[in-house]
This record gives C-alpha cells, structure tokens and sequence, in this order.
C-alpha cells in the first residue's frame, strides 16, 4: 500500500510538472525606446574629452514613471583614459557603473556596456545632454548647482532634434 500511495504522489507530482509547462508565459518586459533606434542621431563632434572630468548631478532622464532619486557621476583621468564612478536614474531604474569611459568616437564613450553620445554640451562645459543611438534611456547632467531653465530648454530641444519623445524627460 506504501508503494501505491508513493508511486500515486509521484505520478501526481509529475503530471503537476508537465501542466505547469504548457501555462502560459509571461512575456520578459520590453526594452522601452524613447528614440525610434533607425532614427538619425548626432553627437558633439567638437567634444574636448579633457573637460568632461569632474563632479556631475544629474538633473533630469526619460523614464515612463517615477523610481528612483536623482544620481550624479564622478568622472576622472585624462582625455584618452577616463574613469566614471556614477549611480543614475536611467529609466526609472537605479544604474551603478564604475569603471572606464572609453572613447569610440568624437562625443562617444562605452559605460558599463552602453554607449554615451555628448548630442549637447553648453559653451562652458556645465551641462551635458547624453543619449544612445538605441534609444534605451537618456539623460541630462549639470554641475555648479541646479541647471537653470535655459539650459534645460537646450538640452530637451537637442533631444527632440535627435528623435527623443520629450514628453518623457523627467527633470528631478
């Protein structure tokens, strides 16, 4: 009798398993774009790596909700070999990247896997407007305290030029 009642929970337990595989899936969410990917896109070509090191807050980003606190990044070493240290709000998502800025073109840099394209820079290097041909996230950094409406309009008019659903930039 044991051996029927195990051999039934067995049965029962593997027949669970088989269901449980033809359940529906649910589907991973999508990457959310807030650029159409085929979309020309341009980066600041006039770019001086040099002047990117130094302490940045960042100031505003796309996202489709709220979710996290604004960040800031710590970019150091010289043109040719920068470093950043950051934790961003990219896409309501909390983003920690450490490591190496690497240049891979003029304006462009390779973070954490992603690309960073400069699309804006004020005149003095107080602003930036960073963004991916892929459109997965985009954001605004700002140094020297908060970044005045001026500014703020620059950078959303560059975004839009570039294909951006500025409708979606969240300043913090």
């Amino acid at each position: 009798m044991y051996q029927l009642k195990r051999g039934l929970w067995g049965g029962l337990a593997l027949a669970l398993v088989v269901l449980a595989g033809c359940a529906p899936k649910t589907a991973p969410p999508e990457a959310v774009s807030y650029r159409p990917s085929g979309a020309p896109i341009w980066s600041n070509a006039q770019f001086d790596q040099a002047r990117l090191v130094g302490n940045w807050r960042q100031s505003a980003a796309f996202a489709t909700t709220g979710g996290c606190a604004p960040g800031g990044a710590e970019i150091g070493g010289q043109a040719g070999a920068l470093t950043v240290n950051a934790r961003l709000c990219l896409s309501g998502q909390d983003v920690r990247l450490t490591g190496p800025l690497q240049a891979i073109g003029p304006g462009r840099f390779r973070a954490g896997g992603q690309e960073w394209w400069v699309i804006w820079v004020d005149t003095d290097y107080r602003t930036l407007a960073i963004g991916t041909p892929s459109g997965a996230f985009g954001f605004i950094l700002n140094r020297g305290g908060a970044l005045p409406r001026d500014r703020l309009t620059a950078a959303r008019e560059i975004f839009d030029f570039n294909g951006y659903d500025t409708r979606l930039l969240q300043a913090f």
